[in-house]
């Protein structure tokens, strides 16, 4: 482990790096690192003070990135001192992507390393760090959000001896249920939310069928190099819902096209702009394993694309409005994103695994002793809400907070406030 202090207006940085075992069953095998930045607030570093460790949604996204004390970061700081964890895989650990598994000679060697990036080995990784940086006695607190909630329930379910409580915000996970019943009912909360995008700008039911009878005619191609095809285009989506998600793909369709010395074309404006909106290839965690984060001794047989049949409203045809996808992972990406290709027979490969180990111990939950609470955000396109609603049932003592007030991105929305609620339900004014 080493450490590197960094210091910003009111808030003190200091980057840690631990090696962690690739399989926590095999304690001696091959090491990965994992890195981790501990965010405490200025004039308190000598403070001892409470730790609260965060797992940022996805999976395979890295933790934020502080560049002020602001936001949830802001209320956390008053009371705890904030370990920000890159998971796995992610930001400053170990990286996964197309460059650092070509070092592997089959697909099936690249699928057995990427068995070992699930919420049960990240959360294996933060007991090792809890140990390290609190010793063997202590215990921290927990925030989740989105995946990351997902990462604090297996918490809860295989080490609550770790935690002192837990906060999930948008991550209440299902539990019991197969990839199916999950994209049944979030490609129905997807219809909900394109039927509410042509409400409040009905002038892009117009624009977005535009855009896709000329990508089916002509060939667009982004700056990266790969095609713009109709069915990439509908994967815009995937920002419905976030607070903003409708303005990102509003002003990005407004400005779709220009006239050039050739005549009309998409301009360059639309295809960077669309081409940065998705990061399919930078976190290439989040494509090959997201259908993963549901099996439970089963496997998804890329369940999106199965299930999505039993949804013609994102056919694209000529009597009905083009409606965008969501938080759905195809296996047509892994031919058209071209940092995926190199990753497709794996992909393949681990869509058709079954072996998934159990990531909620039922009987664990029902007797739970740690202090939780949650936020359920009543219209989520991400995590449907009546499955959230569900695995709470099965939580002894959890706090939940059901709220249409704000959608998936409530946390990074009005951090300060919703974490201030949240722990306000956890200590009851004290």
């Amino acid at each position: 482990m080493r450490n590197r202090v960094h210091h910003l207006p009111g808030i003190i940085l200091t980057d840690h790096e631990f090696n962690m075992p690739l399989d926590h069953k095999r304690l001696n095998g091959e090491k990965i690192s994992v890195f981790g930045r501990e965010v405490v607030a200025a004039g308190k570093e000598k403070s001892d003070l409470p730790w609260l460790v965060f797992f940022q949604g996805g999976p395979g996204m890295e933790s934020p990135r502080p560049e002020s004390d602001s936001g949830w970061l802001k209320r956390a700081l008053q009371e705890y001192r904030v370990f920000l964890l890159d998971q796995r895989g992610t930001g400053c650990s170990t990286p996964v992507n197309y460059q650092t598994l070509a070092r592997f000679a089959t697909a099936r060697e690249q699928a057995d390393y990427l068995k070992n990036f699930r919420a049960d080995s990240i959360v294996r990784d933060a007991e090792m760090i809890r140990h390290e940086l609190l010793g063997d006695g202590g215990r921290w607190n927990a925030l989740g959000q989105s995946y990351g909630g997902f990462c604090v329930t297996h918490y809860l379910s295989a080490a609550p001896e770790g935690l002192n409580e837990a906060v999930i915000t948008g991550g209440l996970p299902p539990m019991n249920r197969p990839p199916d019943d999950v994209y049944r009912s979030t490609y129905q909360r997807v219809i909900d939310k394109n039927r509410l995008y042509f409400e409040r700008y009905p002038e892009d039911v117009n624009r977005a069928r535009e855009i896709v009878e000329y990508l089916d005619s002509n060939e667009v191609n982004l700056p990266g190099g790969d095609r713009l095809s109709p069915r990439r285009f509908q994967q815009l989506g995937i920002a419905f819902g976030m607070s903003n998600g409708f303005e990102q793909v509003h002003y990005l369709l407004e400005k779709a096209f220009l006239q050039a010395a050739a005549g009309r074309q998409i301009s360059y404006a639309f295809s960077r702009g669309f081409e940065n909106s998705l990061s399919f290839e930078t976190n290439p965690i989040y494509a090959i394993l997201h259908e993963s984060i549901y099996c439970e001794e089963t496997r998804s047989n890329w369940s999106a694309d199965r299930i999505r049949r039993e949804f013609p409203e994102f056919e694209i045809t000529n009597h009905r409005p083009v409606y965008f996808t969501g938080e759905m992972v195809y296996p047509w990406m892994f031919d058209e994103y071209k940092h995926l290709r190199p990753l497709k027979e794996a992909a393949e490969i681990l869509a058709g695994f079954e072996d998934w180990p159990r990531l909620y111990d039922k009987s664990v939950l029902q007797s739970n002793t740690v202090p939780c609470a949650a936020a359920v955000y009543y219209n989520d396109m991400y995590v449907e809400r009546t499955l959230s609603e569900e695995t709470a049932k099965n939580i002894r003592g959890i706090k939940l907070w059901v709220t249409n007030e704000y959608e998936h991105n409530g946390l990074r929305a009005d951090g300060e406030k919703v974490l201030g609620h949240l722990l306000e339900m956890l200590h009851g004014g004290r």
